[in-house]
């Protein structure tokens, strides 16, 4: 895509972008991720698309919304991967499915379960969604010198919120929850509506990609006490210096 062609969704050239961007899913997160990059800037809205621009060590990076569920998701990382950004990161909330997990905790998410419909129009089922190592690195890094607690693990990625939240009332309640179980039991540290689309293009645009989250507890997200997002956002934005630094840290023999 040259730099006068604007991504038809986005409503973004080219010019507008550099490698990096940071995706959560509400528009309402994108100015507070974009105070933490130097000399954040709004450039444009488009439906459930909100973009800002900012700087991190020289490099341009984007803050984008890309709404709810894989869809969505889909077509920003699309056109955000047809502009020229090669390293994705998304930043969201999700339920939890572990009963020890503290709310607010921050889930490192190394793979996505596919438990969706958006990328078995990419791949079939069976191929992994998974996330780049060196960005589930800086990640790590990230939050291990911000002292935030977090946890590593492959998500639960859904389509239907009230599926996973309200499984008693549709008519499809005991598939539902002995699936979920199974998710749960296998090791899914999370339930959440992007990542898998995020994994799944990428994989098959050959850009980068990662996912951090915070986790809600069940009590959170009946009562509406969410925690703040503030260390989710330095979380993300911090890997995004790291990997632009190229000093990614390796794992210890056997971590």
């Amino acid at each position: 895509m040259n730099a006068d062609k604007q991504a038809h969704h986005l409503h973004l050239h080219a010019r507008d972008v550099g490698r990096y961007a940071l995706l959560p899913g509400n528009p309402d997160q994108v100015a507070q991720i974009a105070a933490l990059l130097d000399v954040p800037e709004f450039v444009v809205r488009n439906r459930e698309f909100e973009t800002w621009r900012g700087t991190a060590d020289g490099e341009t990076v984007i803050v984008t919304s890309t709404g709810v569920g894989g869809p969505s998701t889909a077509l920003a990382v699309e056109e955000l991967a047809g502009l020229g950004v090669d390293t994705m990161i998304r930043v969201g909330v999700s339920g939890t499915m572990r009963p020890d997990t503290r709310n607010g905790e921050l889930a490192v998410l190394t793979a996505a379960i596919r438990d969706e419909g958006t990328t078995r129009q990419y791949l079939p089922v069976e191929f992994p969604a998974v996330a780049d190592i060196d960005v589930v690195l800086a990640l790590r890094h990230a939050a291990d010198r911000a002292g935030v607690p977090y946890t590593c693990g492959p998500a639960h990625t859904k389509d239907s919120y009230y599926g996973e939240t309200e499984p008693e009332r549709m008519p499809l309640a005991s598939t539902l929850t002995e699936r979920f179980e199974a998710w749960r039991r296998g090791g899914a540290v999370c339930s959440e509506m992007e990542t898998a689309a995020v994994f799944i293009v990428g994989t098959v645009l050959k850009v980068r990609t990662g996912s951090v989250v915070m986790m809600w507890s069940q009590d959170a997200i009946d009562t509406g006490t969410a925690p703040s997002a503030a260390p989710l956002f330095a979380t993300a934005v911090d890997a995004v210096r790291t990997l632009i630094s190229g000093a990614v840290p390796q794992p210890a023999l056997g971590a």
